[in-house]
């Protein structure tokens, strides 16, 4: 029972490490930002924080290094549809940490761009995979086309044991579809139509092109040429 105990706590203390290693590494890297602004503006995507981790969080965990730092203005989090993971677990945490916060619904993403000064979006990951590829909760990958075109830099934020070099590509990576209930109703209530077919996939496949920066718990991989070279950023950096 001692041993599993200590066990336990080794395992929290690393998980906890390994945050705070990705917030230091990912909040350097957006002060780094030639156009940079003293108060940086964030998007996030579902939950990635305390309540997802063993604590801190890892795009969060981005998040609240900025704030350690003085260098964080303002966050914005999605709501996460259909399960809301972002208005019920993200807004939680931050309204906790007593951040300068704001709640959307995911469908507002675009307008945000369009009309205030996003300087990066911070997401966490599900699978990353050897070229680059990363799924994480679904509309993700609509965030990073968003991000794209409005020229705001889109990070994924990991640590290295969310990372599977043996998977080629996002094409490899199988994507669990939820129950309708979660589309079709809140709580106990139906909102939807009796009768409506539903397509209710929990992640999607962000390819790599459209990240700007893996952030990890031993570096930062930047994307070259459109290319996200994770196998050979793995093998570099992975202890021995």
């Amino acid at each position: 029972k001692e041993s599993l105990m200590q066990l336990m706590e080794k395992m929290l203390e690393e998980d906890v490490a390994s945050n705070k290693a990705i917030g230091r590494f990912g909040a350097e890297a957006i002060i780094a930002q030639p156009d940079a602004p003293e108060q940086v503006v964030v998007l996030t995507h579902c939950n990635t924080g305390s309540l997802a981790t063993a604590g801190y969080g890892t795009a969060l965990g981005v998040i609240r290094a900025l704030n350690e730092r003085q260098r964080l203005g303002q966050v914005f989090c999605t709501e996460t549809r259909p399960y809301n993971q972002g208005a019920r677990l993200t807004a939680y945490e931050l309204v906790h940490d007593q951040l300068d916060a704001t709640l959307i619904t995911d469908s507002m993403v675009s307008a945000l761009m369009q009309q205030k000064k996003v300087s990066a979006v911070v997401v966490g990951a599900d699978r990353v995979v050897a070229n680059g590829d990363t799924a994480n909760k679904i509309g993700t990958y609509q965030i990073a086309i968003a991000a794209k075109y409005h020229n705001v830099p889109f990070y994924v934020a990991a640590p290295l044991t969310s990372i599977d070099v043996k998977r080629a590509s996002g094409a490899e990576i199988t994507i669990e579809e939820r129950p309708p209930q979660e589309i079709t109703n809140i709580g106990e209530h139906r909102i939807a139509a009796p009768g409506i077919k539903c397509w209710n996939p929990s992640f999607d496949v962000t390819p790599a092109s459209l990240i700007t920066a893996l952030i990890t718990d031993h570096g930062v991989l930047h994307n070259v040429g459109g290319e996200l070279r994770v196998a050979d950023f793995v093998a570099r950096v992975s202890p021995a």
